[in-house]
């Protein structure tokens, strides 16, 4: 195996035996495959969107599938036999239907035509020949530019299924996706093509941001500030993890009136905020602190588990017998739900003792999405106009296990006290139960939400540069972000669409981007990496 797609990966180069997130070998390389067979399915739908020939079922199975491939969501090899079989059965059969309408099939070789193997064994042999590493040829910088894509498009992907189960479709974004994983097989593109379609990647990714932000206020409603207890309370319990507010709220229906307690953790933290789901009595807390704790954390965790998208390293057995999945979610020996009746982990929650006895502890508040801050968009005006606010820092983004993502707790402790922290995705439970007062009314630090609500931030910072008759860059805003796998890269890609320069990236940076590559960002972005608190506070504030 070859794996470099998230920031953990091994001595910052790539894993070669076993991934640092807990991928086997096989897992792996079956995703490869995965890819592969994609990027031919894609060909047909490029040639036959040019026919008029547009497959629903093909545009979902292409979602959901590369989202299964995301860091930290599914590690079981039988579940990739069975996506890479129905791949290949998919493309064939549209490619039957875009020969009909005239369009382009006549592939000679590559994922155009591949044949799966019959067996799991002969697959991973099959895997191992056309992986990331499968060219040696391949120019470095060409090849740096298509893992980009590739991986910006697997953000995307994540976006766009969790908006088309909240009931929010574009066959714009389809399009792309099929188009992106297409031209990484096109040889005649050069560095100029691939940056470009990279760009291309992070505008379709904002669309995508833009359903699912969509899709949750419409189904629950906007976001409004919402004080959450991280002390549990006597009772049984179940924990919510992941990013699936479906899922979520399938789980408050069903838990209704059966004395179980709901609790979020990672990134279902922000729920809270959303009227639809908050009207639920029995909807209590967030259970949990950062993404390195996550083992222990579940380990000591006296109720039932619900992963439902990619939160965890592999489970220990010590307690993966109290963990279920759902949705592209997937460990061997884990038991997966996939009809949302969620009774087995009621059922397992009422067998667990659960909290014995209230322990009160900490709040925090959530629910600062666009309109909750545009609201006081005039108090944010004046304070700024009266230099009570000094300076917004938006720092969010993943979080990680290394010792160096300690900067992120660093850096807002030292931020002073005349500016505020806006955050986003599970890189805030670095600080977020700090805490750090207001500016005339308005919080020091204010959580916008999952990392899908960057596109509340770039709203937000949209109307501040309108209300200040300047750039986004003319503000007295600075972007400090930590990174760990595929929706980071996506998001990455917007904000470079969008035209944002000066992003201080970390903890370290992409192992995939080749030196030529990261010159061209800097040239036209100037991203840079972070160095220290108090260097980069200097450099800022001056």
């Amino acid at each position: 195996m070859f794996c470099f797609q998230c920031e953990q990966t091994a001595k910052g180069e790539g894993c070669t035996k076993v991934g640092v997130c807990g991928k086997s070998h096989e897992v792996a390389t079956l995703q490869d495959l995965l890819v592969y067979a994609l990027k031919g399915l894609s060909q047909y739908a490029v040639e036959g969107r040019k026919v008029g020939v547009v497959d629903s079922e093909v545009n979902r199975f292409t979602c959901e599938s590369t989202f299964s491939t995301l860091t930290n969501v599914d590690f079981d090899p039988d579940r990739f036999v069975k996506l890479i079989n129905k791949c290949v059965s998919l493309r064939d059969s549209l490619a039957a239907k875009v020969k009909t309408a005239g369009g382009k099939t006549d592939f000679s070789d590559g994922p155009a035509v591949f044949k799966p193997a019959d067996t799991q064994e002969a697959m991973i042999t099959q895997g191992e020949k056309v992986g990331v590493k499968s060219d040696p040829s391949i120019d470095p910088d060409i090849h740096s530019l298509q893992q980009t894509i590739i991986y910006g498009i697997k953000g995307v992907c994540a976006y766009a299924d969790h908006a088309r189960i909240l009931g929010q479709e574009d066959d714009k974004v389809y399009a792309f996706i099929h188009e992106g994983l297409a031209a990484t097989l096109d040889k005649s593109l050069g560095v100029n093509d691939l940056v470009g379609m990279a760009l291309k990647c992070g505008e379709i990714n904002l669309r995508a941001m833009e359903l699912l932000d969509a899709g949750n206020a419409g189904n629950y409603g906007k976001p409004v500030p919402t004080r959450v207890p991280l002390g549990p309370k006597k009772g049984k319990a179940i924990v919510v993890s992941g990013h699936d507010l479906k899922d979520l709220e399938e789980i408050l229906k069903q838990t209704q009136d059966t004395g179980i307690n709901v609790y979020t953790h990672g990134e279902m933290l922000p729920c809270h905020g959303y009227p639809e789901l908050k009207k639920y009595p029995h909807f209590y807390g967030h259970y949990g602190s950062a993404w390195q704790n996550q083992k222990k954390e579940f380990s000591d965790f006296p109720g039932a588990i619900l992963m439902t998208t990619n939160c965890i390293q592999k489970p220990q057995n010590v307690y993966q017998d109290n963990i279920f999945t759902t949705g592209l979610v997937g460990w061997p020996g884990v038991k997966h739900i996939a009809d949302k009746n969620f009774k087995p982990v009621i059922d397992k929650a009422m067998e667990l003792p659960g909290f014995t006895e209230d322990q009160p502890g900490k709040s925090v508040m959530v629910g600062f999405g666009h309109d909750a801050i545009l609201g006081v968009a005039d108090k944010v005006i004046d304070a700024v106009k009266n230099k009570q606010l000094r300076h917004f820092f938006l720092v969010g983004g993943c979080d990680g296990a290394k010792p160096g993502r300690s900067y992120y707790t660093e850096f807002v402790e030292k931020v002073p006290k005349d500016c505020v922290v806006l955050t986003l995705a599970c890189g805030k439970f670095r600080f977020f139960d700090k805490d750090m007062g207001d500016i005339g009314g308005i919080p020091r630090l204010l959580d916008v939400g999952q990392c899908n609500d960057a596109y509340s931030a770039i709203q937000v910072a949209s109307a501040l540069a309108k209300a200040f008759d300047c750039g986004v860059n003319d503000l007295p805003l600075s972007m400090i972000l930590s990174w760990y796998e595929q929706k980071a890269c996506a998001i990455l890609l917007t904000l470079f669409y969008l035209g944002i320069k000066d992003i201080r990236l970390g903890p370290s940076l992409p192992a995939f981007i080749t030196p030529n590559v990261l010159k061209v960002l800097v040239d036209n972005f100037n991203v840079m990496p972070i160095s220290t608190p108090d260097e980069d506070l200097k450099a800022i504030l001056g």
